[in-house]
């Protein structure tokens, strides 16, 4: 059985998975009805579906020192808290969650319209305190498991963000340490560099924040946006022309992307 690289559990035979359910439910006559059992439903299994696919990928650090910290809670019925993946300093990749489960790492969120990140996501989780810098072999091992979940989910680009940028103002994870320009160079998120193209008299940066994903009602997205791509949570005056520049660019190469 093929294996996600670095990961500790197999990849799911989605397919066979998928032939079996099918055959099971269209097996079946009836079944309890999930909208309520005050209204009569009469169970006639199709076998023309598949499974739910992430479109998303969601990344966090945990606060932790350790990865066994990380586990301790990751892994404990009490916190109700996990992740699909956990990618410790030393590059080893733990698989907590099946990709098809829907992981609680997100919480209260929301992302290019979708208020129900975890139902959409994929959850990685890197063992970091959120004080230091992500060692070499854990970016490496990240990027494998990136560009594995990319190319069995087709996921876009613009859609491997932080956790900081679906939850903004309740949530800092990645860190300022953490190397989102490298991830863009290959493939995973967007940036931009200067020189930027022009940027339209008529742009406005609560529009360009809403195009990009973010929450245009949260007060607290300009600041997520910075610190993401220009690296600094500050939204003065003199530094709102460079906000506009990149944030252009950025939703420039959203739309060009396929």
């Amino acid at each position: 059985m093929p294996t996600v690289p670095g990961s500790l559990l197999p990849a799911p035979r989605a397919g066979l998975l998928a032939l079996l359910a099918a055959l099971c439910l269209a097996a079946c006559t009836t079944v309890p009805a999930p909208i309520g059992p005050e209204i009569p439903v009469t169970w006639r299994g199709s076998p023309n579906f598949d499974e739910r696919r992430p479109n998303l990928v969601v990344i966090h650090h945990t606060t932790d020192d350790s990865v066994d910290e990380a586990l301790g809670t990751l892994l404990s019925p009490l916190r109700k808290v996990s992740a699909h993946y956990l990618v410790g300093r030393d590059g080893v990749i733990f698989q907590l969650v099946d990709e098809r489960a829907r992981a609680w790492h997100a919480g209260r969120s929301y992302w290019g319209g979708n208020t129900d990140i975890n139902s959409a996501s994929i959850g990685i989780e890197l063992d970091n305190n959120g004080s230091e810098p992500f060692p070499e072999a854990q970016i490496r091992a990240l990027l494998a498991l990136l560009a594995d979940l990319k190319a069995r989910y087709n996921i876009p680009a613009a859609n491997f963000v932080g956790h900081a940028d679906v939850a903004p103002g309740r949530k800092a994870d990645p860190s300022e340490f953490f190397p989102w320009q490298r991830l863009a160079e290959n493939g995973f998120g967007l940036w931009c560099e200067a020189p930027y193209p022009a940027v339209p008299e008529n742009f406005d940066i609560v529009t360009g924040l809403m195009a990009l994903g973010y929450d245009p009602a949260s007060e607290a997205a300009l600041h997520a946006f910075r610190s993401h791509f220009l690296r600094d949570g500050g939204a003065g005056d003199t530094e709102l022309a460079r906000t506009a520049s990149v944030l252009n660019c950025l939703v420039r190469r959203k739309a060009a992307q396929p």
